[in-house]
């Protein structure tokens, strides 16, 4: 019999977390996805681009929220088990307290593997290749971002002004304004045309321009020449979207042994191109590593907090009172977990607190637990 209990409750806590899970994150998933938009409508990436993007940071949304819908999806059941009775058909099956507490912690510890491997691997992974395909991506929706007098500056280095556009897809009376660094020093250079159209044969990309003038200045040396016809190549150019790699996004190997040479107080490189360990770097190296590393121990913690539920029945008069302020001290306690993060990275006291906490008032509880249950037996 109590086999089949503890299936039950096994069953019916995944059922309502796949479903409270996939509703919270399919609506942040939501909201990122409408401000990712600009990725199109003001740096010229394709919905292709987009939709890889929005959908690789699934992961990382879904290990942020983990421990909100974990905490929800614990609290609404034991809520209706009590509205049910069905708390009090387990204990009269011969269910112990102790044992459900038990269980409830098992399952958190499920949880807390699934926090630790979105953490470390699965959400780092897709953000870099979402970072990826932002990198390798030329600038696709470009003709649909050209505005008839309107300066378009979608990609770096570049500047680009339409007087107007004849429906035949011709440009008319074209300004286009390039600056580099070379090592020739700084160049910059102007074109002025009074036509123009786009080509883009699969292989290349480029502006034809018709009669005008090109103006060149390389340190203050000027030169000009008219043309009649002239190709200004548009693949060498690169979105202004920004496709640094971040920390959230360098493989946890790199990241451990980049945490451990900086506590060592050794800089460590690995490659400069993916993400450069240094002091500076430092809070936010340790930031990064609490919250893959140690963080997800809080949840634990937050399964006996919501199993205190137990320990009171809706025949008592303070039944609602006591649940509420359950609901918000374990809130409180999330946040305790995101805002000491923060603190942990900045002083030693931070680190104490972000660290201890959560063990001292897991063993508490645990032995808070045993007490009265073993006491009532």
């Amino acid at each position: 019999m109590k086999k089949l209990l503890f299936l039950k409750l096994i069953t019916d806590f995944f059922k309502i977390f796949i479903l409270v899970g996939f509703a919270l994150v399919l609506i942040v998933w939501i909201i990122q996805a409408v401000n990712y938009l600009k990725f199109v409508t003001e740096d010229g990436h394709s919905f292709n681009i987009y939709f890889l993007y929005t959908l690789l940071n699934f992961p990382k949304i879904l290990h942020k929220m983990l421990p909100i819908i974990f905490f929800l999806t614990l609290f609404y059941q034991l809520i209706q088990y009590e509205n049910k009775n069905e708390l009090l058909i387990f204990w009269t099956h011969g269910l112990n307290k102790i044992n459900f507490v038990n269980l409830i912690f098992l399952y958190s510890l499920f949880i807390l593997i699934i926090q630790f491997v979105l953490g470390s691997y699965i959400s780092p992974k897709s953000q870099n290749i979402a970072r990826q395909y932002l990198k390798n991506s030329d600038v696709d929706f470009f003709p649909s971002l050209i505005r008839e007098g309107k300066f378009i500056n979608i990609v770096s280095n570049l500047t680009i002004l339409i007087d107007s556009k004849t429906n035949t897809g011709i440009y008319q009376n074209i300004y286009i304004k390039e600056a580099s660094k070379e090592t020739k020093g700084n160049i910059s250079k102007t074109i002025f045309a009074k036509s123009g159209y786009l080509v883009d044969d699969g292989k290349r990309k480029y502006f034809k321009l018709k009669d005008g003038q090109f103006y060149s200045n390389t340190d203050g040396k000027f030169k000009n020449f008219n043309f009649d016809t002239i190709e200004f190549d548009l693949l060498k150019y690169t979105s202004n979207t920004i496709t640094d790699t971040k920390i959230q996004e360098v493989d946890s190997l790199f990241l451990f042994k980049c945490f451990y040479s900086l506590s060592k107080d050794i800089e460590y490189f690995k490659d400069n191109k993916i993400f450069l360990c240094d002091k500076r770097s430092f809070k936010d190296i340790k930031e990064e590593f609490l919250s893959r590393f140690y963080k997800p121990f809080y949840i634990p913690l937050l399964s006996l907090m919501i199993a205190l539920l137990i320990t009171t029945n809706k025949e008592r008069i303070n039944y609602n009172f006591y649940k509420i302020f359950l609901f918000f001290l374990t809130f409180f306690v999330i946040m305790i977990s995101e805002i000491s993060l923060k603190y942990a990275a900045i002083n030693s006291i931070g680190m104490t607190i972000f660290i201890f906490f959560p063990l001292i008032f897991f063993i508490s509880l645990y032995i808070f637990f045993h007490m009265k249950f073993n006491k009532s037996i």
